[in-house]
């Protein structure tokens, strides 16, 4: 089932998300449907909160950018991008255990703040402790894009967004957009909830 993406503004998106058990009611059903909305929003990534759900959860399938590859020249880059292509994973409860490397940028969106993108700055590599949706608790290291995905997935169920990560003058040129968003100001071929919409 696809369901609505939750707009800046809302609440439910700054606020820190609470821990899952493992008999969380429909989780199987609640994962699915968060894929489905996912995809259907061609994003890579999708948090709990997104979907005005405040737990630790979210999912990601970075093939969206596995795409792309031959469209970039640098070798290096386009062997990158291709490695992206199939990873798909659901974190459950996840603790970033250490972020390490250096910071680097990268001109980020969100599917709940459509139609602004951003460079923010991140490490490069990333520890990551959480359960798989078998709930078997895995730590795995990962680094370039797969570490930037779930750094701003992970930020999301923390109650940050990926504007928060800019500096004050940039966060108040883009102030009138965002109140926009929030008041269903916005271009979006997706289903979303708009916090200050007028009814």
């Amino acid at each position: 089932m696809i369901l609505p993406i939750v707009a800046y503004g809302d609440p439910v998106l700054k606020r820190e998300a609470d821990e899952i058990e493992s008999d969380f009611p429909q989780l199987n059903e609640l994962i699915d449907n968060m894929f489905e909305t996912m995809y259907h929003a061609q994003g890579v990534g999708l948090a709990a909160p997104q979907i005005a759900q405040s737990i630790r959860l979210f999912v990601v399938d970075t093939s969206p950018f596995a795409e792309d590859a031959d469209e970039i020249k640098n070798k290096a880059e386009r062997e990158e991008m291709k490695s992206l292509d199939g990873f798909k994973k659901i974190f459950i409860n996840p603790i970033i255990l250490e972020e390490s490397g250096e910071e680097w940028a990268f001109n980020e969106g969100c599917l709940s703040i459509p139609g602004i993108r951003e460079d923010v700055f991140r490490h490069e590599r990333i520890t990551i402790e959480y359960y798989n949706e078998k709930f078997e608790l895995v730590e795995e290291v990962y680094d370039g894009l797969k570490a930037r995905v779930i750094q701003h997935e992970y930020d999301h169920i923390e109650g940050i967004l990926f504007t928060d990560h800019l500096n004050p003058l940039r966060k108040q040129f883009l102030k009138k957009r965002l109140n926009d968003i929030s008041k269903g100001i916005a271009r979006v071929d997706y289903k979303m909830k708009f916090p200050k919409a007028k009814r």
